[in-house]
């Protein structure tokens, strides 16, 4: 800790960067200095700047010269991807011992500096400490220890059964690593989303090249200097930066790319990924969607609610609930539940909270306000909308019957807006899912069996919950991923080291029992015994081999 009260390491923002896949005009050089959670410095943002105030580092400068020699382009990508091959070729990633060491360091890392992660995502989000730990530090580190516990299994080659045909053979699948892979992660959950495919990845034995989020740059420097203090170097790299270096990096040829980011960007990821036939997994997002029939135990619901909305980093969350469908009857009672809870949770001016992360940047800040203050929007507001530019806050937000052809109803919200859409029957509320893209989750509140079963049968998404929010992610042995746009591919748990590792089918034979069946000259007995083999028909086999015909 005081080692990182000392040293101040220097993060690349671009200020004019998207995560919506905006170009990036400038980049500028900030200095990192941590931050207390008990007396956070107060932060104000600009167009052309970002101010840390109270802050005893000094801004570095650095010359255009300085500059262009620095500058990471396609060359240094070219020779980075030469270099981890050279290193991946050379066989260390594929011995168990050299993986199993490697996640060991990751869990040392994060034992050992989580002070500093806390502090890093504090400074990046303003998130609380205890949301910190329990959703990154604590989610990274379960990773983590399920992969060193299960890795040999995972590793062992999975013995299968093999056919009449190729008798007497035995076979098995080989798990192997691709190679070298990229992984590009995203700023809402940074340390979290960067760590957890990079587990995957090495326990899959893979080289690797790991690109943290520009917009998250605390989080990104910290990643950068601590894995190159406990990994190996050689084989696992951390590259900084933002439009530009992701250009740069998604030039070269990769074994596998995994991104995290919105559906804008995962376009340009998987065009990129299709010049050289790269597999991808895409971990985007969407609009996720919650029925909430009226047969519920409302506090408990509305506190689940709000443990997947607000509590969700302040919304800015692939998997926050989105909106809400319910019925016109109940609607009011569940607004004035969510009233409770929210004042439970935040108190009365949610503003003011210490519990709740700010929005992430300026653009983003004002990407939401557009979706409030849009005509026929703003005046369906029934709680919250306060706002407050300088400290990047907006208050937990909710409105009813917003339209349905509405900005804040067509694009994912990311933030802490809560629409409500009501129906006559809740069945309806099928059709507004349906109609729109896939999302990558999907949540039913319902103690109905029947209308649980239709929402499973009925519904497409990612992964669904009945009953509450959030929480199926935490759960190893179920896939996280998405369907149609909102994302292909999954990972967690052995899901994980799949994403990561190619399935090579093997089958042993010995020289014994060479049938001459296969070869020509192609005689009516052999086509006879060959076609009998070949369906299965075990009569038909003997009967062949019995020199005799069925007719």
């Amino acid at each position: 800790m005081m080692a990182m009260m000392k040293s101040v390491s220097s993060i690349n923002l671009s200020q004019d960067f998207s995560a919506l896949g905006g170009s990036c005009q400038t980049i500028r050089t900030f200095a990192y200095c941590p931050m207390s959670r008990a007396n956070p410095s107060p932060i104000s943002f600009t167009h052309a700047s970002l101010r840390i105030s109270r802050c005893s580092a000094s801004v570095l400068s650095v010359t255009m010269e300085e500059e262009k020699e620095q500058a990471f382009d396609a060359g240094k990508a070219a020779l980075l991807v030469k270099e981890l091959r050279k290193s991946f070729n050379s066989g260390k990633t594929k011995s168990y011992e050299w993986r199993a060491a490697q996640l060991q360091s990751i869990s040392k890392m994060i034992d050992e500096r989580e002070k500093e992660i806390v502090q890093a995502l504090q400074l990046d989000l303003s998130k609380p400490e205890l949301e910190a730990f329990v959703s990154e530090i604590s989610m990274t580190k379960s990773s983590c220890q399920k992969a060193l516990k299960d890795l040999k299994h995972w590793m062992a080659p999975e013995k299968v059964n093999t056919s009449i045909t190729t008798y007497p053979s035995s076979a098995e699948i080989v798990s192997e690593p691709f190679g070298v892979v990229l992984i590009i992660s995203t700023w809402n959950y940074p340390f979290l989303l960067s760590l957890d495919p990079v587990i995957g990845a090495i326990a899959a034995g893979n080289a690797i090249v790991l690109k943290p989020s520009e917009i998250a740059p605390a989080t990104s420097s910290l990643l950068a200097r601590l894995l190159s203090e406990y990994v190996d170097r050689s084989i696992i790299s951390v590259v900084e930066g933002a439009v530009p270096e992701t250009s740069a990096l998604l030039d070269q040829k990769w074994d596998k790319i995994f991104y995290t980011g919105s559906t804008r960007v995962g376009y340009i990821v998987m065009a990129a990924a299709a010049k050289h036939l790269t597999p991808v997994v895409l971990e985007l997002g969407g609009k996720c969607p919650a029925i909430v029939d009226s047969n519920v135990d409302l506090k408990v619901a509305a506190r689940r609610m709000l443990a997947g909305k607000w509590v969700c980093n302040n919304g800015q969350a692939c998997i926050a609930i989105d909106y809400i469908v319910t019925t016109k009857s109940f609607a009011p009672k569940l607004v004035d539940a969510l009233q409770l809870a929210l004042e439970e949770f935040f108190g009365k001016n949610p503003l003011e909270s210490q519990d709740m992360s700010r929005i992430v940047n300026l653009y983003h800040f004002k990407r939401l306000a557009k979706l409030l203050d849009e005509d026929g929007t703003s005046d369906k507001i029934v709680l919250g909308g306060q706002r407050d530019e300088n400290n990047l806050r907006i208050a937990p937000t909710i409105l009813l019957d917003v339209p349905e052809d509405s900005l804040i109803m067509r694009e994912e919200i990311f933030g802490p807006l809560l629409p409500i859409l009501t129906v006559d029957d809740i069945e309806d509320s099928f059709h507004i899912i349906n109609s729109k893209p896939k999302p990558l989750a999907a949540y039913l509140f319902s103690d109905n069996d029947g209308l649980q079963k239709q929402f499973v049968q009925n519904i497409s998404a990612g992964g669904m919950l009945i009953n509450d929010t959030v929480l199926h992610l935490t759960v190893p042995t179920l896939p996280f991923g998405g369907v149609g746009e909102s994302g292909m591919g999954a990972y967690h748990g052995k899901f994980s080291f799949d994403a990561f590792s190619h399935k090579k089918g093997v089958l042993y034979r010995s020289f014994k029992g060479d049938a001459t069946t296969r070869y020509p000259p192609y005689t009516p007995e052999k086509q006879r015994l060959l076609k009998a083999l070949l369906s299965g028909n075990i009569i038909g086999i003997i009967l062949a081999l019995l020199g005799w015909s069925k007719e």
